[in-house]
């Protein structure tokens, strides 16, 4: 039979997921995909934003949920501060591999070994298609399917129009995205929405988060989490180079703004702690918000408001920040992937997008949380507050709209997991 890609492009299946069922059985997927496939993932971009560390333990749970017959080879970028510890604990039989693309081949004897090995590379979530060389590598050395699984996409040009047009499904994890994606019409014949990879993660270490709560005094129900954050994330800073001219520019545009999104969020911690008597845990998604947010959130804030704060002074990775998060009341955030975390652990979590940010904040309203999104320069400090108390006040409401919202992400997940069986 023809490789399936062709077989899907020329049966119109661009658009069509209701029909994955059908074309499985026609295809005969589940004999060919049997035990022994083999996967190899291209994410685990950075460990300084517990976001980008989520994206790998979620899509492991997809392929562990959907795909359990899968041998996964994961090639990251970073794995460093414990994180490769964390994946071989939760994911015993997956195996972590180095090597880079040089000279459009692999450099490495295991990374060479995985892509005559591996029948299907899979890019996971991120803000882009960060590893389109490696794709590139990929069809150019084995001519074997791949697929990008939970992107947000822009600024196509020619050389990544290519890698999308031979690509075997291309998920985006926000419908901005994938409206801009079908206008390009190119031919890779599954156009999709998938939420981010992170939704699916399942991670937590109970036992040093609660160790946490009881030495800050924070109790299950009692306390919101919040998280500042620059219009722009000062990398120079992070990973001490020297700034490029764009990274000068970008920096002044944060310091512009920095008072004036704080503000706002001060805003909402003193309402809180002034109409309930509840704690406020102030706490990072990404390396510099730690002292960052002691800087703008809770320093400037009034005494007695301050002594229900407390602030979190070291960067955490996601197994405990989960576990945090589950013991919330609600998270208010202007980072994207605390508020996934949050939602998968049952936690109402309102995300605060500055216009700086990528398109992925309408993955909110997409799953129908569109309420708890927020543009903030169109958003007063009163409005964000409202909402808050809404969630506090109206609970069960608020865990109707996560469960409507659970069940429309979890039918899109078995769906893309579907599709990607499809391909050997």
């Amino acid at each position: 039979m023809e490789n399936r890609r062709e077989f899907l492009r020329k049966t119109a299946y661009v658009g069509c997921l209701p029909l994955i069922g059908p074309i499985i059985s026609a295809m005969g997927a589940d004999a060919p995909y049997g035990k022994g496939v083999r996967i190899l993932l291209r994410s685990s971009w950075q460990t300084v934003n517990i976001g980008d560390i989520g994206h790998t333990f979620g899509i492991m749970e997809l392929f562990k949920k959907y795909l359990p017959e899968a041998e996964i080879t994961l090639w990251p970028f970073k794995v460093n501060n414990g994180v490769d510890v964390l994946l071989k604990s939760k994911y015993p039989k997956l195996k972590i591999i180095e090597g880079n693309i040089v000279e459009s081949k692999p450099d490495t004897p295991e990374l060479h070994h995985a892509f005559n090995q591996c029948h299907i590379m899979v890019h996971g979530s991120g803000p882009w298609v960060l590893a389109f060389k490696d794709l590139e590598a990929w069809e150019a050395t084995t001519h074997k399917p791949y697929g990008v699984y939970g992107v947000t996409l822009y600024e196509v040009d020619e050389r990544l129009k290519k890698i999308i047009d031979q690509a075997s499904f291309f998920y985006c994890r926000d419908t901005d995205s994938l409206k801009f994606l079908k206008s390009l019409k190119l031919k890779c014949p599954v156009q999709e929405f998938a939420p981010d990879a992170t939704f699916a993660i399942s991670l937590s270490n109970d036992e040093k988060a609660e160790s946490y709560l009881h030495a800050k005094g924070l109790k299950k129900g009692e306390f919101i989490c919040t998280i500042p954050r620059l219009r722009f994330t000062p990398y120079f800073q992070i990973h001490n180079t020297i700034p490029s001219e764009l990274d000068k520019t970008n920096y002044e545009t944060s310091m512009a703004y920095k008072e004036q999104d704080a503000a706002k969020l001060r805003e909402v911690i003193i309402r809180w702690v002034h109409e309930t008597g509840l704690k406020v845990l102030v706490c990072p998604e990404m390396t510099y918000q730690v002292s960052f947010s002691k800087e703008v959130l809770v320093d400037p804030l009034p005494e007695d408001v301050k002594k229900n704060v407390v602030w979190r002074d070291s960067y955490w990775n996601p197994d405990e920040a989960a576990s945090v998060y589950r013991q919330a009341r609600a998270l208010v955030s202007f980072e994207m992937h605390s508020p996934i975390i949050a939602f998968h652990e049952g936690t109402p979590a309102i995300h605060l997008r500055q216009p700086t940010d990528s398109r992925k904040a309408q993955m909110w309203r997409d799953i129908g949380l569109g309420e708890w999104l927020f543009e903030i320069d169109a958003t007063t400090g009163t409005q964000i507050a409202d909402a808050l108390m809404k969630i506090q006040k109206n609970y069960s409401w608020a865990e109707a709209k996560m469960n409507a919202a659970r069940k429309f992400i979890v039918s899109k997940q078995e769906m893309s997991m579907k599709t990607i069986k499809i391909f050997r």
